[in-house]
């Protein structure tokens, strides 16, 4: 089960580590164009979510595979379920239900890593 938790886990960190670099790499006008819930959101919202979601990828590895603070790896995965929570919201508001099933797949990922690694495969 261990081997299974560091694989949803290195699958969820590399969803996040992308959606959120993307949206921090390109202006917000280009993040806009190509999504279009961004129109919904201001510029400094949009960097702070993508922001958040690089965060959460680096927490869902570094402490676990150093063995610092490893707490902060089911931290992560619930920061992720949360975000995951809103952007269902946000999708479903917009009928975006394409997207909506991929949020729901992404917090069923992160819902799965904070329950084993908050219980019973623990660090």
């Amino acid at each position: 089960m261990n081997v299974f938790l560091w694989i949803l886990q290195a699958l969820l960190a590399a969803a996040m580590l992308a959606a959120g670099g993307g949206k921090l790499a390109q202006p917000y006008e280009k993040t806009a164009e190509s999504m279009a819930w961004a129109k919904s959101f201001s510029a400094s919202q949009v960097k702070t979510i993508a922001a958040l979601e690089v965060l959460a990828a680096l927490g869902l590895i570094l402490p676990a595979a150093t063995g610092i603070a490893t707490v902060l790896t089911p931290l992560a995965a619930v920061g992720v379920a949360l975000i995951m929570i809103g952007a269902v919201i946000t999708h479903a508001r917009r009928s975006e239900w394409p997207n909506v099933g991929i949020n729901v797949a992404l917090l069923a990922i992160a819902a799965v890593i904070a329950w084993g690694r908050f219980g019973p495969y623990a660090w």
